[in-house]
């Protein structure tokens, strides 16, 4: 059969069952990165098993959303795991490809750094070098004014706010490349855990502004290592 006849077939193999997890090993060659876990809901055990499996096939694990027991856990399956407390994501990266220039990831608060960072770490993970721009709300305009050559420079940003969520407004008026927003769940009362900035960026009047759930930096980042990956 043909190389291209080979793939299609592989790509349709079985999952490894572990009794509590279906671990797809072929999800890299589907879509060119692997499995992703989530530790929210997973005993540590549970997490370490995955990852220990996923290492097996993979140069790259990402665990999100996961605390300093979990990490210790997982560390003693693989004691080349690292972990970013902030971001609360365990990282092995045994890949030696070059970096891609083109994301930036930019907050508008300190607060929102930790979702800003997932999103960073998970753009970085599918192989793109971002710049990251923290605390440039629209509080303070000129703060993010300074760095307009950067932006523009971008092939995909990540803009990350909760509060009013007007950053990527801002951000889509100035640019011309896919700003992909994040609200996040900081902010007082009526911003109701996130849902005032959810639904200020789904009524962004800027043109190329797309959404995702609030709080989620991990599908930000992906989606900005993909488009980053993209022919020119």
């Amino acid at each position: 059969m043909s190389v291209e006849e080979a793939l299609a077939s592989l790509s349709h193999l079985p999952y490894q069952d572990l009794g509590f997890a279906r671990v797809d090993h072929h999800r890299a060659l589907r879509q060119g990165f692997p499995e992703v876990i989530l530790a929210q809901g997973k005993s540590p055990e549970q997490v370490a098993a995955i990852a220990q499996s996923l290492a097996a096939h993979s140069d790259r694990l990402l665990v999100t959303r996961a605390d300093p027991t979990c990490y210790q856990v997982v560390r003693e399956a693989l004691p080349e795991a690292t972990y970013h407390a902030i971001a609360r994501a365990i990282i092995l990266n045994r890949s030696a490809g070059e970096l891609r220039p083109g994301v930036v990831v930019l907050c508008g608060g300190t607060a929102d750094i930790p979702v800003a960072e997932e999103a960073a770490l998970t753009a970085e993970l599918l192989g793109s070098a971002v710049v990251r721009l923290y605390d440039v709300g629209i509080a303070g305009l000129h703060r993010l004014l300074e760095h307009l050559s950067t932006l523009r420079a971008a092939r995909a940003l990540v803009a990350v706010a909760g509060m009013e969520g007007a950053l990527p407004s801002a951000v889509g008026g100035l640019v011309a490349a896919p700003v992909i927003a994040v609200p996040t769940s900081i902010g007082y009362g009526a911003s109701f855990g996130g849902l005032a900035a959810l639904l200020a960026m789904l009524n962004s009047c800027a043109a190329g502004v797309a959404v995702v759930n609030i709080d989620n930096g991990f599908g930000a980042g992906y989606l900005a290592g993909l488009i980053n990956r993209r022919p020119d």
